[in-house]
């Protein structure tokens, strides 16, 4: 299967659904016009289809090698990243004033999403680059900023995230990575970490890795982390002492070095104010978890192409209302329909999300008022669990839907759709996983300023579903579903805090399944109002929203239900 970049849905995006016009009337994007924006789609296609998606499979089947500590990548990916940071695209998105082009955030996740999609155990390695050079720039000494940010932009080194410890997963407060001070103003990093992306690769010479380890005499728990600059390679260019004892043997991202390393007395930097690890590290991850959500949408949209391709070649069995001899394809039977239209809606959807959060976040540093920079700032902390594992679950469903599809050859690994359900599968689990985002958003989020936030998102998806209905009536059941949201973040207002945690998950997909409908609400009307623009391409549109909003929406039902339960027990029991 050939993969085709999604260029079509990206433009209806911005230039229909979102103004991305407005960011060039910032003094930040002044130069990222719609034309740069159309420039720079086209040519990262070309860089997706035509060298990274030729590599999917052949890198899949070969995966990573290790001898001797050293990790050796499938053939061709060393010359595909060589391609890749010789087109500028490491420092995209980057600060200008060290080596980035200074883009906005909105044109990389497009630009990352066609990567991933492509090949989405190369787009691997390159995934922390932005978070690792915003952590750096905001939190490091000047001179660990002008010797690392231009190289980081650049591409001519990866960086790594050095967290997770063989006996402690999420839980931080328990690693025991030690920092010692040396003679020479630096620290000496002792210990070991698991599950490090790209920890040992050859795409580049050097590595930086992003380590968390404890000063001597430092507080108990997360309070006593500090974060530390570790190179793989110092500036004499002998060694430091950090090595990879082995990698994983994963059930999917085969082609992705997945580490464990060793700290022998290896040579850091403090980055930030000891015992403050914690905060420069989320600034990293945060980064980290909008990249993890865009890949629920890569899964599923190659998994959606390769089966709607097989779907629509594939005969079996005569569909309701045929009159021809048959057999038919298999795309007329109507649920495979179903399951495609299933896949497609939790693609653009989810992408529309995932958009909105990426627009936030430009807007926050970019809006020329202060007051609507905030607004912005506290909308992406709003949004970006539910980005995150909204659509890493979405992806997952998808690309189970997308083996089922295809039968028995969706099931071996000649067609590729076995491959996404493989390849994404973890996106669920790291960065977070899907349990500790619903947390963070019932715990920390749905607080923000007092409950105005959520309240004042809440009030803008209703203003839109309202006016969407006016063209699509299939919209008012979006605002059924806002209403039993709505009701949800009261009840859940009223639950002691086990209570909440039991609830959690289900509140973050009733936030989620809300979150589409107002996305599928809006561009179905859009599509209505620009039918003649495009007959087949918004014909679609308009079906697909219906089908969501018809279809996979009253799933929040179920969840409803189940808040209300809970809510319920807990006023029973006090009354008791």
């Amino acid at each position: 299967m050939t993969y085709k970049a999604p260029l079509k849905d990206f433009r209806y995006l911005i230039s229909k659904v979102f103004d991305i016009s407005a960011l060039s009337q910032t003094d930040r994007f002044a130069e990222a016009t719609p034309d740069i924006f159309e420039a720079v789609l086209e040519e990262a296609a070309k860089l997706a289809e035509g060298v990274l998606a030729p590599l999917n499979r052949s890198g899949d089947e070969e995966g990573c090698v290790i001898r001797d500590g050293v990790v050796t990548t499938p053939k061709g990916f060393p010359e595909a990243y060589a391609q890749f940071a010789a087109g500028g695209w490491a420092g995209l998105a980057l600060d200008p004033d060290h080596g980035g082009q200074g883009l906005p955030h909105t044109l990389h996740m497009m630009v990352d999403e066609m990567i991933s999609t492509a090949n989405i155990g190369f787009a691997m390695y390159r995934g922390l680059i932005d978070g690792a050079f915003n952590t750096i720039r905001d939190f490091a000494s000047d001179d660990l900023k002008a010797l690392w940010l231009p190289r980081l932009a650049s591409g001519e080194v990866l960086p790594t995230m050095n967290l997770t410890e063989p006996h402690a997963g999420s839980d931080l407060g328990l690693l025991r990575t030690k920092a010692e001070p040396d003679d020479e103003g630096t620290y000496r990093i002792t210990g070991a970490k698991i599950f490090i992306t790209g920890g040992e690769a050859d795409l580049t010479r050097n590595i930086l890795h992003l380590v968390l380890a404890r000063l001597p005499g430092a507080p108990e728990g997360s309070r006593g982390i500090s974060l530390f600059l570790v190179p793989k390679y110092l500036e004499d260019g002998s060694r430091n002492a950090v090595s990879c004892s082995g990698i994983e043997h994963k059930m999917g991202l085969k082609s992705s070095a997945t580490c464990s390393m060793n700290y022998d007395g290896a040579r850091g930097w403090l980055v930030g104010a000891p015992h403050s690890g914690l905060k420069a590290m989320f600034r990293m991850m945060n980064a980290a978890r909008l990249t993890t959500g865009m890949q629920g949408v890569c899964a599923a949209e190659g998994s959606h192409q390769i089966v709607s391709a097989y779907a629509a070649e594939r005969r079996q069995g005569s569909a309701p209302g045929s009159s021809g001899p048959g057999p038919d394809p298999i795309d007329r039977h109507p649920d495979v329909q179903r399951m495609l239209r299933t896949q497609k809606a939790l693609v653009q959807g989810c992408r529309a999300l995932a958009l909105r959060a990426g627009l936030s976040l430009d807007l926050a540093h970019a809006a020329s008022d202060v007051a609507e920079r905030e607004a912005h700032a506290v909308r992406l902390q709003l949004l970006t669990p539910v980005v995150k594992a909204f659509t890493t679950d979405a992806g997952v469903e998808a690309a189970s839907l997308g083996i089922q599809i295809m039968g028995g050859h969706g099931y071996i690994r000649e067609w590729g759709a076995e491959q996404w359900l493989r390849d994404i599968r973890v996106a669920p689990i790291y960065e977070g996983t899907n349990g500790i985002q619903a947390l963070d958003l019932v715990g920390r989020k749905l607080p923000l300023s007092g409950g105005s936030v959520v309240r004042q998102f809440f009030a803008e998806v209703r203003a839109d579903l309202t006016r969407a209905e006016a063209l699509l009536p299939e919209a008012a059941l979006g605002l059924v579903a806002l209403d039993a949201l709505e009701a949800a973040t009261r009840a859940l207002s009223a639950c002691d805090p086990l209570q909440t945690a039991e609830a959690a998950t289900d509140y973050l997909v009733l936030f989620g399944l809300v979150a589409l409908a107002r996305e599928w609400a809006g561009m179905g009307a859009l599509s209505l109002q620009s039918r003649a623009d495009d007959p087949d391409f918004h014909d679609d549109k308009i079906a697909t929203a219906r089908f969501y909003l018809t279809r996979y929406l009253p799933r929040h039902l179920g969840h409803a239900q189940v808040i209300d339960f809970l809510a319920l027990k807990v006023l029973s029991i006090a009354a008791a």
